[in-house]
C-alpha cells in the first residue's frame, strides 16, 4: 500500500463508507488526534525534535464503527445524529478523540495508514509486501480492525518471509487466534518432533540412492549435516542410514559366499554378479556415511558395530579366495577396507574413544580381510592396505601386552616389503618386547 499523510485523501466505495472521504474536514464528526507517547527512557527533546510527533485526523463515527476499539469507544461517549449516515453533519462540534502510538520508528505512519484502511472496501489490494503487512497487523490488533487483520493474515500466509520478518511474524503469532494463527504456525513450527530428522533421513536416502551426479548432491547434504545445529539428530538419522547399508553389503556378500546352486549355471552366475554389484554400490553408501559420521564426530556405535562382525568378515574372506569377483567389482576391497581405515584412524587418533574389547575386535575381525585382500593384488597397489596395516598396529599398541601377543603374530605378513622397508612392523614389535622386559608388577605396592 502507498502511504501517504494524512492530508491525502481517497475516493472509497459509497457501498461502504457513505460516500465520505479519510480526512474530510467538511463531513467529518470526529477529530482523531494522534501523538507518539514518549518512553521512560525518551527526553523530552527527543520527542520535541521528533517530526509528524503529533497529527490531528478528521473521521467519520460510522466508519470507526469497523473498528471494534472505535466501536466501544464511541458507544460509550456520543451517539452519532441521524444526518451522518448521508455523509452531511449538522453537528457543528466534532468530537475530539486522543490516540497514544508508540515511540517506534514508523509507527505513527502505520496508526494513519490502518485508519486509510477504515475507509477501504478492499484491504487485501491496499497490501503489497509482508513488511507492509507486518506493520500494519499490530496496529490493526490494538484497534481491533477485524477485516484489516483478516487481511493481513491471508498476506502473510502466502508470500514468503526473510529471517527478520520471520521474526516478527513468530512475535505477533501470540496475539492471534488460534484459527488465524494456524498457517502460519505450520510455517514455521513442526507437528511432531521428529520432523527434523524425518527430513534428514530423507536427503540421506537421496543422496545416496536418487541421483545420477551423486557427488554434488552429496556435498550438498555433508554441508547441511555440517551446519545442523542439532548433532543428536544427525547422529541418529546417519546411524540408521548406516544400519540399512551395512545390512545390505552383509546380506549381498553372504549370498555371494554361500549360493544357492538349484537354479541352472548360467542364472546363478547373473545372480551372483548382482550380489557382487549390490555390495559394492552399498559399499561406497557405507563409504560416505562413515565419512559423515567421523567428521561430525559421532561414529562411536559404527565402529562398535564394525568391530563386531565376525561372520560378515568371514564372507569377505570366503569371497575374495576366488577370483570371479576381480571381473565383476575389482574396487569392492578397496571400498569396504576404506571403511574399517577411516574408523580405525579414527580410533587410533583418539577421535573416537573405543574401549579395549572394540578396539580388540576391530583388529582381530579385520585383520584377516586386509591379509586375503593384500595378497590378491601387485605389490604397486598395496598403499590402501599399508595405511591400515600401519593404523592396526598403533590400535595393537594401546591393548593389554596379551592381546598385542596375540595379534602381533598375524601381522608377519605385514612384512612383503624389503626387511629394511618395514619400520611400522619393527616399531610395533620392538615396542611390545621393550614392555615385555620390564619387571613384572607386584600386586603389594606397598
Amino acid at each position: 500500500m502507498t502511504r501517504h499523510g494524512p492530508e491525502k485523501r481517497r475516493r472509497l466505495d459509497p457501498s461502504s463508507t457513505a460516500g465520505v472521504v479519510f480526512n474530510d474536514r467538511s463531513t467529518a464528526d470526529v477529530i482523531l488526534r494522534l501523538f507518539i507517547e514518549p518512553s521512560s527512557f525518551d527526553s523530552p527533546t527527543t520527542i520535541t525534535a521528533a517530526s509528524d510527533s503529533d497529527v490531528q485526523i478528521y473521521l467519520h463515527s460510522h466508519v470507526l464503527q469497523r473498528s471494534k476499539y472505535f466501536s466501544a469507544l464511541l458507544s460509550d461517549r456520543w451517539q452519532p445524529p441521524p444526518g451522518l449516515k448521508t455523509g452531511k453533519n449538522p453537528n457543528p462540534k466534532p468530537l475530539k478523540l486522543n490516540l497514544g502510538v508508540p515511540p517506534t520508528p514508523g509507527s505513527l505512519q502505520s496508526h494513519l495508514s490502518v485508519l486509510q484502511l477504515l475507509y477501504c472496501s478492499d484491504i487485501s489490494n491496499s497490501i503489497d509486501s509482508a513488511s507492509n503487512a507486518l506493520d500494519l497487523l499490530p496496529v490493526a490488533l490494538e484497534l481491533l480492525f477485524e477485516d484489516c487483520v483478516k487481511s493481513c493474515v491471508q498476506f502473510l500466509e502466502a508470500v514468503p518471509w526473510t529471517e527478520d520478518e520471520e521474526k516478527r511474524v513468530l512475535g505477533l503469532i501470540p496475539s492471534l487466534k488460534e484459527e488465524e494463527s494456524k498457517e502460519l504456525l505450520d510455517r514455521v513450527s513442526p507437528g511432531q518432533t521428529d520432523l527434523c530428522e524425518e527430513m534428514l533421513h530423507g536427503l540421506v536416502l537421496s543422496a545416496i540412492h536418487n541421483y545420477p551426479n551423486m557427488a554434488i548432491v552429496k556435498a550438498f547434504v555433508a554441508k547441511l549435516l555440517r551446519d545442523l545445529s542439532s548433532r543428536d539428530a544427525a547422529k541418529r538419522v546417519l546411524e540408521s542410514a548406516f544400519e540399512t547399508s551395512l545390512k545390505v553389503v552383509k546380506e549381498s556378500l553372504e549370498e555371494y559366499s554361500s549360493p544357492d546352486f538349484r537354479g541352472d549355471h548360467n542364472e546363478t552366475e547373473a545372480i551372483q554378479r548382482l550380489n557382487l554389484h549390490k555390495a559394492m554400490t552399498n559399499g561406497r553408501h557405507l563409504l560416505w556415511l562413515v565419512e559423515r559420521m567421523i567428521e561430525l564426530r559421532v561414529a562411536d556405535s559404527a565402529v562398535k558395530e564394525w568391530s563386531d562382525q565376525a561372520a560378515f568378515t568371514a564372507d569377505f574372506q570366503r569371497a575374495f579366495r576366488d577370483d570371479a569377483w576381480r571381473n565383476i567389482v575389482p574396487g569392492l576391497p578397496v571400498v569396504v577396507l576404506r571403511c574399517t581405515t577411516k574408523l580405525a584412524n579414527a580410533v587410533a587418533a583418539g577421535n573416537i574413544l573405543a574401549t579395549r574389547q572394540v578396539r580388540k575386535k576391530l583388529v582381530k575381525n579385520w585383520l584377516p580381510v586386509l591379509i586375503v585382500c593384500k595378497e590378491n593384488v601387485s605389490p604397486s597397489n598395496r598403499s590402501p592396505y599399508l595405511e591400515l596395516e600401519e593404523t592396526f598396529l598403533r590400535i595393537i599398541s594401546t591393548l593389554p601386552m596379551s592381546d598385542a601377543q596375540e595379534l602381533l603374530q598375524q601381522c608377519l605378513s605385514f612384512s612383503t616389503r624389503n626387511v629394511e622397508d618395514c619400520p611400522h612392523l619393527f616399531t610395533a614389535f620392538n615396542t611390545w618386547f621393550r614392555r615385555a622386559a620390564r619387571p613384572p608388577r607386584t600386586d603389594n605396592l606397598s
